[in-house]
Order: C-alpha cells, then sequence, then structure tokens
C-alpha cells in the first residue's frame, strides 16, 4: 500500500500495517465490519476497545479518504493471510471449531 499519514484515528506500525490509533484492532477488521453494513455504533460495541464512537467515525473517513490505497492494503493483507495458511495449515476439526465460531459471532452481531 503506498504510504498514507497516520491520524489521530488510525496509526502505523512495523512501517506497512494499519491499525485503529492505540488498539490492536487491524485497520482491515474495521472496513470489513464496515462493509459488511455495521454501523459505527454497532461497530463499537463489537469492538470496546476502539474506546469512542468518534474514532469509529474517524477511521471510517480516512478508509473513505483513501480508498484506493486501502484496497490495495486489503489485498497485501490477504496476500499474507493466503502465504501463513499456506505454510501452516490448521487441522480440519479446528478449522471447523473456527467456522462454528464465526457463524455464532455473525448471529450475535446481527
Amino acid at each position: 500500500m503506498p504510504s498514507l499519514p497516520a491520524n489521530e484515528y488510525v496509526e502505523i506500525r512495523d512501517g506497512s500495517r494499519y491499525y485503529i490509533a492505540g488498539t490492536r484492532i487491524g485497520l482491515d477488521v474495521l472496513v470489513h465490519a464496515y462493509r459488511r453494513g455495521k454501523t459505527p455504533e454497532t461497530i463499537l460495541d463489537a469492538y470496546p476497545s476502539v474506546g469512542s464512537l468518534a474514532k469509529v467515525y474517524g477511521a471510517i473517513a480516512f478508509i473513505l479518504e483513501h480508498s484506493r490505497a486501502v484496497e490495495s492494503y486489503l489485498r497485501e493483507q490477504e496476500a499474507r493471510w493466503n502465504e501463513f495458511r499456506e505454510e501452516h495449515p490448521l487441522p480440519d476439526d479446528m478449522l471447523d471449531r473456527f467456522h462454528r465460531t464465526q457463524e455464532e459471532l455473525s448471529r450475535r452481531s446481527a
């Protein structure tokens, strides 16, 4: 991803990873939640460590203002994830538990 300026809502770590400022929540997590139609209020409820609704809105504004760069970043993150999964495959039973948990969390936040 082209280097983007950090701001009070989004920070860069390790030179290439974007997080909601002051949290361990990756920018990609917020992007995906927002694209799934979650409201800023729902996102804050799901990730209270963000700290405030203003931070959620600020991160969304960052995403909207830098949409091309964010798309590039998401592709990079997906490539990293795919590479990691190939190098470290999960056992089938663990993968099944993971998918069941994801489904349950999706139902709870709907």
